[in-house]
């Protein structure tokens, strides 16, 4: 059984790369384009894993992250931050929000899988 990820990112193209990345790495997308659209996704499916992005219009991904901490039902998924913005107090915020982990943008293929199976408790290395 794949595990299951659900990508927030309001930017189509990243939307559909990180989508790529993570099929090829062997994982199921789910993909929501805004915060409200993710939170919809979320009442119907729980999955292993969410990736958030930051900037987003309507809620963005700090207080989205919030709202997935409060809710029961995913609480204790893993929130992985993608974010174009990499300094130090947009880190923070990240963090301080519930987030288990942030990595700046531009990201490598190899390095969002690796992140990603880290994260979901899989040693997998591929070839």
């Amino acid at each position: 059984m794949k595990k299951q990820i659900l990508v927030v990112d309001d930017e189509i193209g990243a939307l559909t790369l990180i989508g790529i990345m993570l099929e090829r790495g062997g994982f199921s997308v789910l993909k929501a384009k805004d915060a409200k659209t993710a939170l919809t996704v979320l009442d119907q499916s729980t999955p292993d894993l969410i990736i958030l992005d930051v900037m987003m219009p309507g809620m963005n991904g700090i207080d989205l992250c919030k709202v997935i901490r409060e809710r029961e039902d995913t609480g204790v998924i893993p929130v992985l931050i993608l974010s174009a913005r990499g300094d130090a107090e947009s880190i923070m915020r990240g963090i301080e929000a519930g987030a288990n982990d942030y990595l700046p943008k531009p990201i490598l293929h190899h390095d969002l899988v690796a992140k990603v199976r880290l994260m979901l408790g899989e040693n997998g290395v591929e070839a």
